[in-house]
């Protein structure tokens, strides 16, 4: 057993800071480098989630009086040394800073019932460091119910609605400073036997206007991007319509001035009440009126506009295929197999014609250009939804929640993905959002907060 092993090294574990709780990337691998005879085994109460840089040890395999929580241990290779450590308490913890090209680069940080911890990771000085930093949302009590958020360059914020709470939340991209504009309608809804508090869900940004699909009412607001004032908001279902008629994705298509909406939450077994895109008219801004219907036979997942090709791509759910939509004809104009079983989110390079699908644990590359080719897949742990891309770097960023992971890869010209690096986050934290600038934005439904990750 592996405490057979620690009780040889107590002096190293005396010796350890105990004052912060603590998670590292490789655990296993450390562990395994430190004392040769420990194997990783069932036995050993180790839980591997489906990525090598996530591994959590239970407190049942280093024992303490009274602990019922997880922890974690910390593992210094060039020391042989096992720091054990235990979980906090505490909702709301300074920045953490994680530096790159190690064994130990980072985090891995899961939910406790009490609540979520981050910590610091221990390195060589003088490598380049990539920080972590939590967001807290107004109005958050415990879990938010987070979905589709996006950055507006312009503005230079990122906007996010924030369901439960009745909030849309501002958060400016220099000083991250967290506004709100508030008011909007929520409403209990069924959902698996229980009453959850939906409100809005969803934003797309346009052309001087921000456009925020709300589950609570079933109804679309557009928002003046100037002066920040919610003006008309349409009905696209009645209120008691269910969650599969609700609003769910909005995009903008600019060529068009048109915003396409889906409906229901695939990932959640809640199919889409029509299997279609409900587009709506807003050449004027201020106003969403409805114009068209395009027919999928499935609810869509994911969303990319190339205004290149004049294409809109989406996954259906159901069937696991990718589409590309003419977004003047509103006609389908290809069908491609991914080899998703169940596809999530989608991005774009335009420029070179590469379209990403997002599977639970991988990502995929397909060359929109020749039938959707497949270019490569890049694994990434499980629990992906929202993926994007840099253009100006070439970077493709994909959160899992389930490994509790940010994976940043390079895409070459061939569309072949390479790692770059893996970013410990947390547990539950997926989507992401990158600005220009590079800073990757998260979100953190368990800890009520947006995840802000920097690099160097």
């Amino acid at each position: 057993m592996l405490d057979d092993h620690l009780k040889l090294r107590r002096r190293e574990l005396v010796s350890c800071d105990e004052g912060s709780p603590l998670s590292l990337l490789g655990l296993i691998q450390a562990i395994k480098q430190c004392l040769p005879k420990f194997e990783a085994r069932a036995s050993c109460n180790m839980e591997t989630v489906p990525q090598p840089a996530a591994h959590f040890a239970r407190a049942t395999a280093y024992p303490r009086p009274g602990a019922r929580h997880w922890f974690y241990a910390r593992v210094i290779p060039s020391r042989c040394r096992v720091c054990v450590m235990y979980p906090t308490t505490q909702r709301s913890l300074p920045p953490v800073t994680h530096r790159r090209r190690s064994i130990l680069t980072g985090l891995v940080v899961a939910g406790f019932a009490s609540g979520f911890a981050l910590a610091e990771d221990a390195n060589a000085p003088g490598e380049p460091k990539i920080t972590l930093k939590g967001l807290p949302l107004p109005g958050a009590a415990g879990t938010v119910s987070l979905d589709y958020f996006a950055y507006e360059p312009r503005g230079r914020r990122l906007w996010v609605p924030a369901s439960n709470t009745g909030k849309v939340i501002l958060i400016d991209g220099h000083t991250d400073a967290v506004t709100s504009i508030d008011g909007f309608p929520t409403q209990e809804v069924d959902f698996k036997g229980k009453r959850p508090l939906v409100g809005p869900t969803s934003v797309a940004l346009g052309d001087g206007a921000v456009y925020v699909g709300n589950r609570g009412d079933s109804t679309i607001c557009a928002i003046n991007a100037t002066t920040l004032k919610v003006g008309e908001c349409v009905s696209v279902a009645a209120r008691d319509a269910g969650m599969g008629a609700a609003p769910d994705s909005l995009t903008y298509v600019a060529a068009t001035r048109e915003l396409w909406l889906t409906r229901g939450v695939p990932p959640l077994d809640i199919p889409s009440s029509d299997n279609a895109i409900t587009v709506f008219d807003v050449s004027d801004p201020a106003r969403v009126r409805p114009k068209d219907k395009i027919v999928l036979g499935a609810s869509a997942e994911g969303f990319a506009v190339d205004g290149m090709r004049g294409r809109f791509y989406t996954s259906l759910e159901e069937e696991g295929t990718t589409v590309a939509i003419d977004v003047h004809s509103h006609k389908i104009v290809a069908r491609w197999r991914s080899g998703c079983d169940e596809p999530h989110g989608v991005a774009l390079d335009a420029a070179r014609g590469i379209l990403f699908v997002a599977c639970k644990a991988r990502v995929v590359a397909m060359d929109v250009a020749h039938d959707g080719r497949s270019l490569g897949s890049l694994e990434t742990g499980a629990g992906l939804d929202n993926i994007d891309f840099l253009p100006s770097k070439h970077l493709l960023y994909a959160a899992a929640a389930e490994a509790a992971t940010l994976t940043v890869a390079r895409v070459e010209e061939s569309g072949a993905l390479s790692r770059t690096m893996t970013v410990p986050t947390v547990r539950g934290a997926r989507g992401v959002v990158v600005d220009p600038e590079g800073h990757a934005y998260l979100i953190d439904p368990l800890g009520g907060r947006i995840l802000k990750v920097s690099f160097p």
